[in-house]
């Protein structure tokens, strides 16, 4: 048996480790130098030159073993090696930085393909029994199946649970050997949200609706929502091959990997799980973003909270920055915010415990959520709905506290026929294209406002009558896997 090593990484040494002292001959062929001395210091048979040059191979082998620590390289040398030997085994290293491309390339050269993301992967699921098992294999397989870029889109607008659950499973898909980038539509627009964005650094692709993302994405995941063309900019003819998601889906969900589970109270714990599971320490980007996802769309732990969300957060404090989140819950408050704020209290219509206003004509669409919030603080009030308009859309914000009331569903009720609405018991939200009415001269301001508070107010206040009320308890989960084969 005559066996060559083409390339000598950290795993390369190990094998070549295992092979010394078999009956037969070995030969070592790399470029580092070092390597190639100790080797021969050991009495291995080692040539100091390029593994993926052909001439520096020998004329004869049985078994070749590609085992350098760059895929491309690798590759490189397993099609020179096929060529050359053709009746030889060959066993080819997919390297540290393998994408599925590179894995799916070698497979179609050598005979056996050693992946190390694959074994680590294996290795974990093997330790997973049952639900959490075929979970963690599905997201895996379904993410390898990405011959391309995967595209994370966060819903538009988005929040930090969108921000970090985005983030996160980019980091996961790049643990298993897929390239991903997070991205987003809209704009990053609460103070909050951009200093998060800012302190830790985060890189996250502002998506041009006017631009088919097809066209450059081989596939697409969903995070903190379930549809395409909803709540997001996308086509929606787009099909995610991922979506993860911790909101009650309306409709039922089509695509190759779906997690909901409305029994957390974010997504954020739902991808501190994953990391988890897959033995992925998170950095502290991740992390910290993951801590503050979850403590945002809890209130702190207030608000439809679970015990998981309390064990992610455990799992996450060790890694996360303290110091940059008292900087993320401390920015300066805009203009903006205050000026809706003073609107949303001067055109407050209530009745009962309930406050509706519209603010009118806005430029940024957080400060509605921020006006909710505060009018919550109001004596006697546990539901308040602030909405207003910009580039032809009518946006609505929507809190309750202390009221037997889902506040998505009777959200949903009421508007989503005039286009998009919805969310969790406590806290939902609206769009609802102006349509013709955006039209409207832009000196009749005072009279598009009227249009859009008839239009608004009185079907909320109306649903309200025969709203929906909160369940006790949200255990109810939809979980869908790939088929095996």
């Amino acid at each position: 048996m005559r066996r060559l090593v083409l390339g000598c990484g950290t795993v390369g040494n190990d094998i070549v480790d295992s092979l010394t002292g078999r009956s037969g001959d070995l030969h070592v062929i790399t470029d580092d130098s070092g390597r190639a001395s100790a080797l021969r210091d050991e009495h291995v048979a080692a040539l100091e030159a390029d593994p993926c040059d052909p001439d520096n191979y020998p004329d004869h082998a049985d078994l070749v073993v590609v085992a350098g620590a760059s895929a491309t390289a690798n590759l490189t040398a397993a099609d020179h090696a096929r060529e050359r030997f053709p009746d030889a085994i060959v066993v080819a290293y997919a390297g540290d930085d393998a994408t599925e491309a590179d894995l799916k390339a070698l497979r179609g050269l050598a005979d056996r393909v050693i992946d190390p993301i694959g074994v680590v992967a294996d290795r974990v699921l093997d330790v997973a029994t049952g639900t959490t098992a075929d979970r963690l294999r599905g997201l895996v397989r379904t993410l390898r199946s990405v011959d391309g870029t995967l595209a994370v889109v966060a819903h538009d607008n988005p929040d930090p649970d969108a921000i970090a659950s985005a983030v996160a499973l980019v980091r996961i898909a790049r643990f298993a050997g897929v390239d991903a980038e997070a991205c987003y539509y809209g704009d990053i627009s609460h103070q909050e949200n951009r200093a998060l964005v800012n302190l830790l650094e985060i890189d996250m692709r502002q998506l041009d609706p006017e631009v088919d993302p097809r066209e450059e994405f081989a596939g697409f995941a969903l995070v903190d929502h379930s549809r395409p063309g909803v709540n997001d900019s996308l086509p929606t003819g787009i099909e995610p091959v991922v979506v993860v998601d911790h909101h009650p889906p309306r409709e039922p969900i089509d695509a190759a990997f779906v997690d909901l589970r409305d029994d957390v109270g974010a997504t954020s714990t739902l991808m501190a799980e994953y990391l988890d599971r897959f033995g992925v320490t998170p950095d502290t980007q991740v992390a910290t973003a993951l801590l503050y996802g979850i403590r945002i769309d809890t209130k702190d732990f207030t608000r439809e909270v679970s015990e998981a969300d309390f064990d992610a957060a455990a799992s996450l404090l060790a890694h996360a920055d303290s110091g940059i989140l008292d900087r993320v819950e401390s920015p300066s408050i805009t203009p903006e915010v205050l000026d809706v704020l003073a609107r949303a209290i001067e055109a407050r219509e209530r009745r009962g415990s309930v406050v509706a206003s519209c603010v009118g004509e806005i430029a940024d669409r957080d400060a509605l959520a921020q006006a909710a919030e505060r009018l919550l603080d109001m004596e006697g009030v546990n539901t308040t709905l602030v909405y207003g308009y910009r580039d032809g859309v009518v946006y609505a914000s929507g809190r309750t506290r202390g009221a037997d009331l889902d506040l998505g569903e009777t959200l949903r009720d009421a508007l989503d026929q005039m286009g998009s609405a919805g969310g969790h018991a406590d806290m939902a939200g609206a769009q609802l294209p102006l349509g013709i009415l955006a039209d409207v001269s832009d000196d009749s301001t005072e009279s598009l406002t009227e249009i859009v508070r008839d239009m608004v107010a009185e079907r909320f206040f109306e649903t309200l009558e025969d709203a929906p009320k909160a369940p006790r308890h949200a255990t109810d989960r939809v979980l869908s896997f790939p088929d095996e084969d």
